[in-house]
C-alpha cells in the first residue's frame, strides 16, 4: 500500500521526493518508496463569483446589493489572463490529484501544504473537494524542507482532523473578504466613480493601511514649523585638552529666544567653569531580535533601493523552497524552546571559517529561545544546509538572514559611557558633555557596524576649565519623515499600538500578539495592491497618497473601515478562531452585519465622484488586410483576428494554434505580418516529432468547402 502526499508546490514536491529518494516521476506526481508524491500551485480552486450564484449579478446594479451568498460554493480556479475561462493547468492537476486519491492501493493521505491558516485551506479545498474521502487525512506540519526535517516529519504525522481551527481561520478570512470586497467594491464603484474603469477598490485590509499613509501625509502637510536656537562652548582643561559642551537649563537644550543665548555666550567668553560630576557607566549592547517576516522586508527595503516588501517575501519563499532557511511568514523574533539541538547545528555549520569563528559560542538565552514570543512560528533561521548557488537577490536576502542569527550567538557588544557636567557660574543652567569609547565589539564584527566614538578628555570632578570659545546655532524644528515600507510595516504590525519609530524590536515584541492588519504573510501583497490600484505612490522610498486615495479616504462613509481599533479585532477574531479560542460563525455573522450596514450607508450617503475613470485601453495594432473580408487584422486578447468579427468574419490565428505548438511554435506579430504580405512566411526552428529542428515555409489558407483556415507547409 502507499501513501499519498500533497504539497502545495511542485518545488516542495520535489524536496519531499528527494527526501525520499524516490526518482520516478510520472505525469503530475512521484511514484516511489511507499509514497505517491503530487503538489497543487497554490490554489487549484476559487470561491464562485457573484455571477456564478446568480446571472443577474454578471451586471452591476445597485439594487443586486449587498449579495451574502446563503452557502459559499467553490469551482476550478479561473486562468488569470482571462477570467471567463477555467485554468486549464489546475483542471489537470486537480483531476491527476483526485484519480490518485481514488487508487486501490492508496490507504493514507497526507496534506504537505505551508503550515499556516492559508496552506491549511489550500490542502483542504483539493482533498475535500469531492466529500470526505475513504482514507484517513493527515497533516505534515514543517518550518523546513531538509532531508532530515521531511523524514523526521514523517514520522510524527498528525491527524488532519486536529487542524480544523486553522482551517476554520483560512475560510473566514477568506469569506469575510470575498463578501465586503464584493459588496463594497461594487457598489462603492457604482456609487463614487463617473465613467467605466478601473473599479474603486475597498478592502478589509487595504483601506486602514490607506489611512496610516494618508495620516502621516496630513501631519506632515499641517506641520507648522519653528524656530529654536542653541548654545556649545568649548572648553580647555589645565592641560590644554579640549571638550564641547551643550548648554541646557530645567533639562532642556533649545531655547526658543536667540537674543537669550547670544547674551550668555558673551557673558561667559573667557570666564572659568568646574566640572560638577562626572559618571563613567559601561553599559551592554545587544543585537537587534532574530528576523520576522515584517523584520526582514523593513530591513531589506530600508538598506536596499529597488526593492519592495512584496520582492523581499518572495524572495524569502524561494530560499525556503531551496530548503536554506525555515518558514518566512512569521510574526516572532524568538525560536521554539525545542529548537536548541537543531540551533546548535545550524550554528556550527555556518560559524566555519569565519573570521571571528572563536568568538561565536552557543548559548541558549531567553532572547533566542522562548516559547512565550513565539506565535505559530518560530523566527526566521537558515538550515544547516549552505548554498550552492543563489542570484544576487536570494544572496541579500540569505545573508540577511545569517548574519542575524551568528550575531545572537557573538559576545555581547560593551562600550563605556562617560557624562561631564560642567557648570559656569555666570550661567544660570549646565553644561553637558558625552563622550562613549566601544570596548567590546561583539557582534558587530559580523556586519562590520562601525560605531560612532566620542573621545573626552581625562578630568576630574572639580577640575577648573577655561571657557575657550562659544558658539549660537540656529535649527527649525522638521516634520515627521513619509512612511517607508518598512515604518509601514511596524504601524500594520502592532496596529499602531505604542509604536514609536525608534522603538526597539523588544518593545515592539510584546505589543499586542494577534492584535495586527494583515498578517505577514499579505501585508506586503496590500502595499503592493496599494501602489497598483493608483491609491499610493512610491517617490524613492517615501508612501505618499495619491489625489485618489485622498478622495478615498476624506469622502468614503464606511469609516470603521479606516479604523485601525475595528481592522485590529477582525485580526484577532480570526487569531483567536485559528487558536480554538473563538468560532467562525459569531465572526462572520459579524462580517455579514457589516456588510449590509456598510451597503445601506453607501447607498444613502451623499453623491458625490471620487474616481473619474478615463478608458486608459490602447488601440489594438493593426498587422496587415483581412484576406478574407478586406478588413484590418488586429493584435487580439486570444488571437490575431479581423477586426470585423462582429460582422460574422472569422479569421483568425489563434495564440495557442495547436498545428504550430506541434512543432514547439507560437504565432508572432512577425509570422502573422509576412503571411499578410507575402501569402506565406519563412519560421526557423521549428521541432518535428522526433525532436530534430527544421526551417520551413508556412500558409494560411481558407479551406475551399468551408470558412475555416489551415496551415500548409513547403520547403522551398
Amino acid at each position: 500500500m502507499k501513501k499519498l502526499i500533497l504539497a502545495e508546490k511542485p518545488s516542495v514536491a520535489k524536496n519531499i521526493a528527494d527526501a525520499l529518494n524516490i526518482k520516478t516521476k510520472k505525469d503530475g506526481y512521484y511514484d516511489g518508496s511507499g509514497y505517491l508524491i503530487t503538489w497543487a500551485f497554490g490554489h487549484l480552486v476559487e470561491l464562485y463569483d457573484a455571477k456564478d450564484y446568480e446571472s443577474k449579478m454578471a451586471r452591476w446594479k445597485m439594487e443586486n446589493f449587498p449579495f451574502i451568498p446563503t452557502e459559499f460554493q467553490y469551482k476550478v480556479k479561473s486562468n488569470p489572463r482571462n477570467r471567463q475561462q477555467i485554468d486549464g493547468g489546475a483542471k489537470k492537476q486537480l483531476e491527476i490529484i483526485h484519480s490518485l486519491m481514488k487508487r486501490y492501493d492508496v490507504d493514507a493521505i497526507i496534506s504537505a501544504c505551508d503550515y499556516d491558516r492559508e496552506g491549511q485551506l489550500i490542502g483542504d479545498s483539493i482533498i475535500y473537494r469531492g466529500g470526505k474521502p475513504k482514507q484517513q487525512v493527515y497533516r505534515l506540519l514543517l518550518n523546513e524542507w531538509t532531508r532530515e526535517e521531511v523524514l523526521a516529519g514523517l514520522e510524527r504525522i498528525q491527524s488532519n482532523n486536529a487542524m480544523k481551527p486553522l482551517r476554520d481561520a483560512g475560510i473566514s478570512r477568506q469569506w469575510a473578504d470575498w463578501v465586503i470586497g464584493i459588496n463594497l467594491t461594487s457598489v462603492a464603484t457604482l456609487k463614487y466613480q463617473k465613467g467605466k474603469g478601473k473599479a474603486l477598490n475597498i478592502g478589509r485590509v487595504l483601506l486602514p493601511t490607506l489611512k496610516i499613509i494618508y495620516d502621516r501625509d496630513k501631519e506632515i502637510e499641517q506641520f507648522v514649523p519653528e524656530d529654536y536656537f542653541k548654545l556649545t562652548a568649548l572648553f580647555q582643561t589645565t592641560g590644554g585638552k579640549e571638550y564641547p559642551g551643550t548648554y541646557m537649563e530645567k533639562g532642556k537644550e533649545k531655547f526658543p529666544k536667540k537674543e537669550t543665548l547670544l547674551d550668555l555666550a558673551e557673558k561667559i567668553q573667557n570666564a572659568e567653569g568646574t566640572i560638577t560630576d562626572k559618571q563613567v557607566e559601561k553599559k551592554k549592547e545587544f543585537p537587534p531580535f532574530l528576523f520576522n517576516l515584517s523584520n526582514l522586508q523593513g530591513y531589506i527595503t530600508n538598506k536596499y533601493s529597488g526593492w519592495t516588501s512584496d520582492k523581499v517575501l518572495k524572495t524569502a519563499q524561494s530560499l525556503y523552497e531551496k530548503k536554506l532557511i525555515i518558514y518566512p511568514r512569521t510574526s516572532s523574533t524568538a525560536l521554539e524552546e525545542s529548537l536548541v539541538g537543531k540551533t546548535a547545528k545550524v550554528l556550527k555549520t555556518h560559524a566555519e571559517g569565519l573570521p571571528y569563528q572563536d568568538e561565536i559560542s552557543f548559548r541558549k538565552t531567553k532572547r533566542v529561545f522562548n516559547n512565550a514570543k513565539v506565535e505559530s512560528h518560530s523566527a526566521i533561521i537558515p538550515t544547516y544546509l549552505k548554498p550552492k548557488q543563489l542570484s544576487r537577490d536570494e544572496q541579500l536576502v540569505y545573508q540577511a538572514v545569517k548574519n542575524q542569527f551568528l550575531m545572537q550567538f557573538m559576545p555581547v557588544a560593551e562600550y563605556e559611557e562617560t557624562k561631564l557636567t560642567t557648570k559656569v557660574s555666570e550661567a544660570t543652567g549646565i553644561f553637558m558633555s558625552k563622550g562613549r569609547v566601544q570596548l567590546v565589539e561583539g557582534w558587530k564584527k559580523v556586519e562590520n557596524i562601525q560605531s560612532k566614538e566620542t573621545i573626552l578628555p581625562a578630568v576630574a570632578e572639580k577640575e577648573r576649565v577655561a571657557v575657550k570659545e562659544t558658539k549660537v546655532t540656529d535649527h527649525v524644528t522638521k516634520p515627521p519623515k513619509h512612511h517607508s515600507e518598512k515604518t509601514l510595516l511596524r504601524v500594520m504590525e502592532t496596529c499602531g499600538k505604542g509604536f514609536e519609530e525608534e522603538e526597539s524590536d523588544e518593545l515592539l515584541g510584546s505589543i499586542l500578539t494577534g492584535f495586527s492588519i494583515g498578517t505577514p504573510a499579505t501585508r506586503a501583497e496590500t502595499i503592493k495592491k496599494l501602489k497598483d490600484v493608483g491609491y499610493i505612490t512610491t517617490q524613492k522610498k517615501q508612501l505618499t497618497c495619491t489625489e485618489l486615495g485622498k478622495r478615498l479616504v476624506e469622502t468614503f462613509p464606511v469609516k470603521e473601515l479606516f479604523d485601525l481599533e475595528f481592522t485590529g479585532r477582525l485580526e484577532k477574531g480570526l487569531s483567536d478562531i485559528q487558536k480554538g479560542k473563538a468560532g467562525k460563525r459569531d465572526f462572520l455573522e459579524l462580517v455579514f452585519r457589516f456588510t449590509n450596514q456598510s451597503v445601506t450607508a453607501i447607498k444613502s450617503g451623499e453623491d458625490v465622484t471620487i474616481q473619474e475613470a478615463a478608458s486608459d485601453s490602447k488601440p489594438n495594432e493593426v498587422l496587415g488586410i483581412c484576406p478574407q473580408c478586406g478588413g484590418k487584422v488586429i493584435d487580439g486578447y486570444m488571437g490575431f483576428h479581423c477586426s470585423n468579427w462582429k460582422k460574422n468574419c472569422s479569421f483568425i490565428i489563434w495564440r495557442n494554434d495547436k498545428y504550430l505548438a506541434a512543432m514547439r511554435k507560437k504565432p508572432t506579430k512577425t509570422l502573422v505580418k509576412a503571411l499578410l504580405k507575402n501569402k506565406k512566411a519563412f519560421v526557423k526552428g521549428l521541432t518535428s516529432k522526433r525532436g530534430k529542428k527544421f526551417n520551413a515555409y508556412l500558409r494560411y489558407e481558407k479551406n475551399p468547402e468551408n470558412d475555416y483556415y489551415s496551415w500548409k507547409m513547403e520547403f522551398k
